[in-house]
């Protein structure tokens, strides 16, 4: 009888144990509501919730949008008191208004929870530039990394910048792939030389963010910076112009029309086959093994190499971050969810179904890797992505524009770089004065 006693008691003991054992337990059943966009990491992000749902037992239900439906849903959504989604999807613009309207849930209290908190996550796994970029706000500059910093989101969908090159043409006449600006802005317009009719280098150039956004691409790399350490306008020095100047050869060495592409012409001239190097986001590594997107003559045509060298290495950061609403009304299981999704398990299921994963494991899985060569490349190119490649502030907004509307202007009316740049850089101060930034000097 007694033995039948200690059988019975350690029977149970090992059920309450495995119960114990159960994070999900507490949550089975809950049904979260999350916001995501309409992008190619997210729709490989819905191949894999089923695999959480069998995990936890936690329903998921997604609202997926196009970006900026997103974000105009999601300001509506924030500013009640009680809010429909319990996990977002953001940008890193998004980071610092939400982040400043106290609207994001620091994510202290719950990695501190040890009934929430996997001891196995490996947050140095994580890509070290996007949890700044992404993640962090009240750090240095109030938006890096920092003493003073909290994290209130993750990095989820990383992008950064490599330069894709077509093999074919690159073999044909015998050219090395880019190392540096210098050689890269040699082929930018030796390619149209070796090719009649084929641009060098796709490159975005359209008047407002994207003319900005393709300038940015180059000061990081090649040293510069917009603002100094005081908030002193600095996109006019020396390495700004450089940057420009390297812009505007790109351009004027590229395809037809190149001075009016956005993102969507840029790519869409590159998987045409219309130019031999595209200099973006990695996040177009799928489409050109697409062959609904790609040319008979692009498709599994091309290499993929790191951004060229300037003065250092600088690629840019882009993509996605994921936080918790500070209106949501399930955040514990929101941030269970979150957890899993940026885990290594979580990274690499999202990664085979054709993601942007956001730890260097991944990046150098030999499963991931197989499927996908270039993940290894795209991996070092991470290791130098830039978290200040862009300020992230409340004003960037206004100054964005008037930076992107005058290089417009540089590359399409041969405005004087120097001159062009100098402006910009004195309307910058007076939003920065205005705004408070020269407060405590």
């Amino acid at each position: 009888m007694l033995s039948k006693l200690k059988t019975t008691a350690l029977a149970s003991l090992l059920m309450t144990g495995t119960a114990m054992a159960n994070p999900y337990a507490d949550y089975e059943g809950t049904t979260l509501v999350v916001n995501f966009p309409a992008h190619p990491h997210y729709n490989a992000v819905m191949q894999i919730l089923p695999e959480f749902t069998k995990e936890t037992g936690i329903e998921v239900e997604v609202d997926q949008l196009p970006y900026l439906k997103m974000r105009e849903r999601q300001t509506l959504e924030l500013g009640q008191d009680e809010g429909e989604y319990d996990l977002i999807a953001y940008v890193v613009f998004s980071k610092a208004d939400y982040v400043y309207a106290d609207q994001l849930e620091n994510l202290a209290k719950y990695f501190m929870n040890p009934k929430l908190s996997d001891p196995a996550y490996d947050s140095d796994d994580l890509i070290d530039g996007y949890v700044y970029n992404i993640g962090f706000a009240g750090g240095n500059k109030g938006y890096l990394e920092g003493k003073t910093g909290s994290l209130f989101g993750i990095p989820y969908g990383s992008e950064t910048s490599v330069l894709g090159y077509r093999k074919d043409i690159f073999e044909k006449h015998g050219l090395d792939v880019p190392e540096t600006y210098d050689d890269l802005l040699e082929l930018a317009c030796q390619i149209p030389e070796l090719e009649p009719g084929m641009g060098g280098v796709a490159s975005r150039a359209a008047s407002g963010h994207h003319a900005s956004h393709a300038f940015l691409l180059h000061l990081a790399p090649l040293g510069g910076r917009i603002f100094d350490d005081a908030w002193n306008p600095t996109m006019n020095s020396a390495e700004g112009v450089a940057a420009a100047e390297a812009l505007k050869k790109i351009v004027d060495c590229g395809p037809e029309g190149a001075t009016n592409f956005g993102f969507g012409e840029a790519l869409g001239a590159f998987l045409s086959g219309d130019t031999a190097m595209f200099l973006d986001t990695t996040v177009v590594s799928g489409q050109t093994l697409d062959p609904k997107r790609a040319a008979p003559e692009v498709l599994g045509n091309v290499g993929w190499a790191l951004h060229p060298m300037g003065t250092r290495r600088g690629s840019q950061t882009g993509g996605f971050g994921i936080g918790i609403p500070a209106n949501a009304e399930n955040k514990e299981a929101a941030f269970l969810l979150m957890q899993w999704l940026t885990s290594k398990q979580g990274d690499k299921l999202v990664a085979l179904a054709g993601g942007n994963p956001s730890r260097f494991s991944t990046h150098e899985d030999a499963e991931v890797n197989a499927k996908f060569p270039h993940m290894a490349t795209f991996g070092e190119a991470l290791k130098h992505a830039d978290p200040d490649w862009r300020p992230i502030i409340p004003v960037w907004g206004k100054i964005n524009a008037d930076l992107g509307t005058t290089l417009s202007k540089v590359l399409t009316e041969d405005l004087d770089i120097q001159e062009a740049l100098d402006g910009v850089a004195e309307r910058t101060r007076a939003v920065m004065e205005e705004a408070g930034y020269y407060t405590w000097q």
